[in-house]
């Protein structure tokens, strides 16, 4: 082999392993999951409750499984901001007030990853989806969305 086509495939292994090495570890986080009910459909979700968790979310992820998806909790009522930088799945996401309730619904597209979307007023949970989940579901502004954080809400904030 001459030694620009050694030179060449130094430099394409070493960006293949840098490439691979920078996905598998870039959100490192383990969430819990739970099982959430809207209108009688049920969504397993992971929970972030956690600035490293509310960082990385559901980035770099290559699919969310069918009827999956990520709860953010904050601890107080605030505006929220979501982006979908590093993020390569197209998702719907709701913003839900202190007792669950859908505000608002928005959808949020892979190929515009620096757009916000910002919630028009203070919500206290976050709710993520494959696009379309909620409206293939018949999901509605002022549905609640039922779960209980009590018994593993200690163990989320230790992360």
């Amino acid at each position: 082999m001459n030694r620009n086509a050694l030179s060449c495939l130094h430099c394409f292994t070493a960006t293949l392993i840098m490439t691979l090495a920078f996905t598998a570890f870039a959100c490192p986080v383990e969430n819990e999951e739970i099982t959430l009910s809207i209108s009688g459909h049920a969504l397993i979700a992971e929970v972030a409750t956690n600035p490293a968790g509310h960082q990385c979310g559901l980035a770099f992820r290559q699919q969310l499984p069918v009827d999956r998806g990520m709860l953010f909790v904050y601890e107080l009522d605030q505006v929220l901001r979501f982006w979908m930088k590093d993020t390569r799945i197209d998702l719907s996401i709701a913003y839900l007030d202190s007792d669950g309730r859908i505000l608002e619904m928005h959808d949020m597209h892979s190929d515009d990853p620096y757009r916000q979307t910002i919630s028009r007023q203070p919500a206290r949970y976050a709710l993520e989806v494959n696009q379309g989940w909620f409206s293939e579901n018949n999901i509605k502004l002022g549905d609640k969305v039922e779960f209980d954080l009590q018994s593993k809400t200690q163990r989320f904030k230790e992360r």
